[in-house]
């Protein structure tokens, strides 16, 4: 009997507990309720939204005099990468692939300089001019000017708007297009991948495409594609700063540069082993 009665009295707590719930939520208004995953606050991304006024340079916990404290984006950081220092034995020539660049992780200085090197003269060089800007944590948006030189051929200055970075899957990519006097256009598009085989020794492919607007006969380049390579190179990190590699590169002319090639007696179309260093600090 006891034990009927104590089972009896459980079932009626819960079920007035039960009834006192419903009770509730029915009061409640539902309409004004926001459920998990809406809009973010606008001031959800303001570093000083919930600081109350205070700042690092006013309140009653700044400190005199010249601020001590700087977050991590406010840095000046600086780097050199030599991307391509190498010698092709095809065309005995010596082949450069600089970066440069000088900023904070959001704003930065960057210079990008290559060109080819022939019996010890400058045959023509490519350099770039560059303000970059963080777009997302992966790529920068890149604004500025880009200078081409020829030895043999007629100098021609750009502006230039690309973005550059790392891709899904560890792609690095550097896609710039490019506006000059004379309605002249251009597209480069360049790529690369890292393949680690050891902790030091790393193979890396690369291609890189140029598209042209219209023809440019004083420089050789004809419109549309102008010319595709690929490169497959093997390095071995004598420390992560300092790499030689070898490895062997195919480039190939096509549409009015091919014609424009064969007219001048050249190939349209090369394979080269190539030897160099690759480094930064």
């Amino acid at each position: 009997m006891r034990r009927n009665a104590m089972k009896y009295l459980t079932t009626l707590v819960f079920a007035v507990g039960a009834l006192q719930t419903n009770t509730v939520l029915a009061q409640m208004d539902h309409g004004d309720m926001q459920m998990q995953g809406g809009s973010a606050p606008a001031d959800a991304r303001d570093p000083n939204a919930y600081s109350d006024g205070y700042t690092l340079t006013e309140g009653p916990y700044a400190q005199p005099g010249p601020r001590q404290l700087k977050l991590m984006d406010e840095h000046i950081f600086w780097a050199v990468l030599g991307d391509r220092l190498e010698y092709q034995e095809s065309s005995e020539s010596t082949v450069y692939d600089l970066q440069g660049w000088y900023g904070t992780t959001y704003n930065r200085f960057v210079i990008k300089a290559e060109g080819d090197i022939a019996d010890g003269s400058l045959e023509e060089s490519s350099t770039d001019l560059l303000w970059g800007n963080a777009l997302n944590p992966y790529f920068d948006t890149q604004l500025g000017v880009r200078i081409d030189q020829y030895d043999e051929g007629k100098d021609r200055q750009w502006l230039a708007l690309g973005v550059q970075g790392l891709a899904p899957y560890w792609f690095e990519l550097d896609v710039a297009a490019y506006v000059a006097d004379g309605g002249r256009t251009a597209i480069k598009a360049e790529a690369e991948y890292e393949l680690l085989l050891t902790q030091r020794l790393i193979l890396q492919p690369r291609a890189e495409l140029n598209l042209y607007g219209k023809d440019d006969p004083d420089n050789g380049l004809g419109s549309g594609l102008s010319d595709i390579s690929l490169g497959l190179r093997l390095r071995y990190e004598i420390t992560r700063q300092f790499a030689p590699y070898i490895g062997v590169e195919w480039a190939g002319a096509y549409g009015d540069t091919a014609d424009y090639r064969r007219e001048a007696g050249n190939k349209t179309s090369d394979t080269q082993f190539v030897a160099g260093l690759r480094f930064w600090f």
